[in-house]
């Protein structure tokens, strides 16, 4: 007859697991801020798009090269996208590792240890692809010297 761990094995087990559970919160927090920022470089592609045929000239230009930025910004965002959701579907099966080990009495602390890494290399992937896309985002971003002066 199989055995059950005891409720404080089990407590223990849901201790263990907190950490990476707050972990998923900030990266849940994190996805909707890229979300967010996709969601507004995607409506001010469309409107560039509905502009761009009516424009001519320096300002037909300008749409083009605004429209080359956001395709950039919207590459990056997706990828970063990509790897904060890959982050916390890896910290789950980090969550979901420690439960089965402790009711399967099963030593996988290798496999824990390196979905826990993957999960952080994920994250740090994330994080690096915001970090260009906000640079990119910024450098596009020129204020004119005359706008700044006082008048």
């Amino acid at each position: 007859m199989p055995t059950f761990p005891a409720v404080s094995t089990i407590a223990q087990t849901i201790q263990l697991s907190l950490s990476p559970v707050f972990m998923l919160a900030g990266i849940g927090a994190f996805v909707n801020v890229l979300a967010g920022r996709l969601g507004r470089v995607v409506d001010r592609g469309r409107m560039l798009e509905a502009l761009h045929p009516k424009s001519q000239g320096p300002e037909h230009d300008r749409h083009v090269r605004e429209l080359r930025v956001l395709d950039q910004r919207i590459r990056l965002i997706n990828a970063g996208l990509l790897l904060a959701v890959l982050s916390a579907v890896t910290t789950c099966l980090v969550v979901t590792l420690l439960f089965v080990a402790e009711l399967g009495r099963l030593h996988i602390g290798r496999g824990v240890a390196f979905a826990f890494i993957g999960a952080m290399v994920f994250l740090i992937a994330a994080l690096a692809a915001f970090m260009i896309e906000v640079r990119v985002a910024t450098h596009a971003l020129r204020i004119r010297p005359e706008l700044l002066e006082r008048g």
